[in-house]
C-alpha cells in the first residue's frame, strides 16, 4: 500500500513537471494574455484593458516600427511596461516632447529601440530614459480581447507623424 502511494505521488509530480515545462515554454516562445494598466498608451489601450502578446517577433527580430510591445521596464526590471516602437536602431527619431519649442534629435544606437506611449503627455518612455536595449522586449501586442467591444486589432497610432520615414 505504501509503495503503490509513493508510485502515484511520483507519478503525479512527474506530470506536474512536465507540464509545468510545457507551459513555460508556450508563455515564454509564444506568448500569454497581459493586463494593462497605466494611461500612457490611451487612446489605443485603456487601463485595465486586456490585450494578447505573441512572443516570436521578438526571438525572430520582426518588431518594426508602429508595433506596440511589452518591455521589462529599464527604470524597475521587476515590472513590464507597454509602449509603442518609434523607431529602431540607425533611426532618427525626435527626443524632445511635443511641447518643447526647438525640436532636438538624436539616431537609435545599434540593438536598441526607441518607445513612446500613444499618450505623449502622460508617459514615461524613451524620451526620459533613453533608447531601450532590444534584449528587454518581451513581446508585440496582436490585439484586444477585452473590453468586447473593443476586441480586436490595435489602431494605429495617434502620433504616427512620429515615426514615419521622411
Amino acid at each position: 500500500m505504501f509503495r503503490n502511494a509513493l508510485g502515484k505521488t511520483f507519478r503525479f509530480l512527474g506530470y506536474t513537471v512536465q507540464y509545468g515545462c510545457v507551459a513555460h515554454c508556450a508563455f515564454e516562445y509564444l506568448g500569454g494574455i497581459v493586463v494593462c494598466s497605466g494611461p500612457s498608451m490611451e487612446p489605443t489601450i485603456q487601463n485595465s484593458d486586456i490585450v494578447f502578446s505573441e512572443n516570436l517577433s521578438r526571438h525572430f527580430y520582426s518588431i518594426r516600427k508602429g508595433d506596440i510591445v511589452i518591455v521589462k521596464s529599464p527604470t524597475d526590471p521587476k515590472s513590464n511596461i507597454c509602449k509603442r516602437v518609434i523607431g529602431l536602431e540607425g533611426d532618427k527619431v525626435c527626443t524632445s516632447n511635443p511641447s518643447d519649442f526647438l525640436k532636438t534629435h538624436s539616431f537609435v544606437p545599434k540593438g536598441h529601440v526607441w518607445l513612446e506611449g500613444d499618450n505623449l503627455r502622460n508617459s514615461t518612455d524613451s524620451r526620459c530614459y533613453g533608447p531601450v536595449p532590444y534584449g528587454l522586449i518581451r513581446g508585440r501586442i496582436c490585439f484586444k480581447i477585452w473590453p468586447l467591444n473593443d476586441f480586436g486589432f490595435l489602431r494605429a497610432s495617434p502620433n504616427g507623424h512620429r515615426f514615419l520615414d521622411d
